[in-house]
């Protein structure tokens, strides 16, 4: 149902995604509706489609940060701290920092400096993109991805927003006990979500949904 979601406004496009069960949760679909997608992606913002943002990066389609969203979303609660790796335009940033509300921390993390400042430069276009960022509740930082954002660390939540070539240890040691990551992987010459719970007692619970195409998980460019 992703192709019927398309919409002619920002709350035209949520309301499909509801709509067709892309979105299932109350709180999920009111945080997309606070993040204009307008202020993200350069062209065709609300199509349900992925769009290029420049440097080999992508924004992913609304549905896939509709699913991200609700497949976390028992760790995003208020206060929580979240790692969003791939941060790209920053969208999904913004809507996950809408779902921890002012007293959690979401950090957005990228391998190359443009697409870290691509992230904030989107969410200052609006008064609550701008207050979250001057508050230090989003903030954007340069970094390789596969290993995450130590000094934020332990987080509830990951998003990884490129395919990983693997499941990287680095990335669940990150992860809170209990918490969650949403990932792609590559395996073989396809590509699938994988839910990653950490239990309380450390242990890890790995669970294939299903398959997509994101761009890889790499080094920056040379």
């Amino acid at each position: 149902m992703a192709w019927r979601s398309s919409g002619s406004s920002n709350e035209g496009l949520v309301n499909n995604l509801a709509r067709n069960g892309l979105i299932e949760s109350d709180r999920v679909k009111d945080a997309m509706l606070k993040v204009d997608r307008a202020h993200y992606a350069p062209t065709s913002a609300y199509e349900d489609s992925p769009q290029p943002i420049g440097h080999r990066a992508t924004i992913s389609a609304p549905h896939m940060h509709a699913s991200a969203c609700e497949s976390l979303l028992p760790y995003l609660k208020p206060g929580a701290r979240v790692l969003d790796i791939g941060s790209g335009s920053g969208y999904l940033t913004a809507v996950l920092a809408n779902l921890v509300g002012p007293s959690g921390t979401v950090i957005g993390i990228e391998h190359i400096q443009p697409l870290a400042t691509l992230g904030e430069t989107n969410m200052r276009k609006s008064e609550a993109g701008r207050q979250m960022l001057d508050s230090g509740q989003v903030k954007f930082v340069k970094g390789d991805g596969r290993k995450g954002w130590v000094e934020g660390a332990p987080y509830d939540a990951i998003h990884v927003g490129a395919a990983a070539a693997e499941h990287h240890k680095e990335l669940e040691s990150q992860l809170k006990a209990p918490g969650r990551m949403f990932v792609p992987v590559e395996e073989g010459w396809m590509q699938h979500i994988y839910v990653v719970d950490k239990k309380e007692d450390g242990s890890l619970e790995k669970k294939k949904l299903f398959g997509v195409q994101y761009v890889p998980l790499t080094d920056p460019p040379e």
